[in-house]
C-alpha cells in the first residue's frame, strides 16, 4: 500500500479551520467533521496529520503559543535591567495580541479551560521561559515581589487578553499612551 504524501498547505488549513471554529463555537462544537469541512478536506485527510482532535488541538496550541513567544521576546536580551527587559516583553505581547486577534483569544481559551492536555501545556509554558527567568532575578535582586508565577502573570499579562477582548468591541482603542499606562499599571502590581 502507497504512504500519502503529506501536503503541509493541507496541515495549515486544517489548523486553520480548527481556530476558527473553537474561537467561534468552543472546542466541543468543533467537531472533526465541520473542520474538515472548513478545510475543504476529506474528513479521513485529517487522521494523516493528527492522530484526533486532542491531537489537532494540541499541536494547534503549541504552533500558537511558539510563535507568541518568538514575537514576544523579539529584542529582548538577558542582560538587560529587569524592568527595561520586563518593558520590552510586555509591549511585545501587547503587539502580538492586538495584531493577532485570533491567535491570542485561542490562547485564552486554552488558559481558561481544560482543553489542552497537561503535556502540552507545560511545553507550552516552556516557549516563556525567558520572562519566568526574568522575574526570577527581578525578585532575587529585591526589583520585584516575590510571589508565584502565576500570580505575576495574572497581574501583569492577562490583563492584556482583558483590553485586547474590549478592543475588538470597540470599546476601547490601545492607543500609545493608553498601552503606556497600562505598563506601568502592569509594572507597578509586581514591583516593590
Amino acid at each position: 500500500m502507497a504512504t500519502r504524501v503529506k501536503n503541509p498547505d493541507k496541515r495549515k488549513a486544517l489548523l486553520k479551520a480548527t481556530l476558527s471554529l473553537v474561537n467561534n463555537h468552543g472546542f466541543h462544537a468543533a467537531p472533526m467533521s465541520k473542520i474538515a469541512k472548513l478545510a475543504n478536506v476529506s474528513p479521513a485527510t485529517i487522521y494523516i496529520y493528527f492522530e484526533n482532535k486532542q491531537d489537532l488541538i494540541n499541536q494547534l496550541y503549541l504552533e500558537v503559543k511558539a510563535a507568541f513567544s518568538e514575537h514576544a521576546f523579539h529584542n529582548y536580551t538577558e542582560g538587560l535591567p529587569v524592568k527595561k527587559g520586563f518593558e520590552i516583553i510586555w509591549n511585545n505581547m501587547a503587539s502580538y495580541k492586538i495584531n493577532q486577534p485570533e491567535e491570542s483569544n485561542f490562547l485564552s481559551q486554552c488558559d481558561n479551560t481544560p482543553m489542552i492536555d497537561e503535556k502540552s501545556r507545560q511545553e507550552g509554558l516552556k516557549n516563556i521561559e525567558p520572562l519566568l527567568n526574568l522575574w526570577e532575578r527581578g525578585k532575587s535582586e529585591g526589583i520585584i515581589k516575590d510571589i508565584c508565577p502565576y500570580i505575576l502573570y495574572a497581574f501583569t499579562i492577562y490583563p492584556l487578553a482583558f483590553l485586547m477582548t474590549a478592543q475588538q468591541r470597540g470599546d476601547f482603542e490601545m492607543k500609545d499612551d493608553l498601552k503606556a499606562i497600562a505598563f506601568q499599571a502592569a509594572w507597578d502590581s509586581i514591583r516593590i
